[in-house]
């Protein structure tokens, strides 16, 4: 049996929610450990502070 025929056995048991809400959350953990928030999060609030013109 194929990789896709037994992926597509073990995803037809789970609901398919629950595979996004997974995926998902596994590349919100990679960004935060890649230090890809840090980098969003200063870019953000640059954003803000040239808005309000403080920046």
């Amino acid at each position: 049996m194929s990789f896709w025929q037994k992926l597509s056995r073990v995803i037809s048991r789970i609901s398919l929610w629950k595979v996004g809400v997974g995926i998902g959350g596994f590349f919100l953990i990679m960004g935060i450990y890649g230090k890809q928030f840090e980098e969003l999060y200063r870019k953000a609030v640059m954003i803000c502070l040239e808005c309000i013109g403080i920046g």
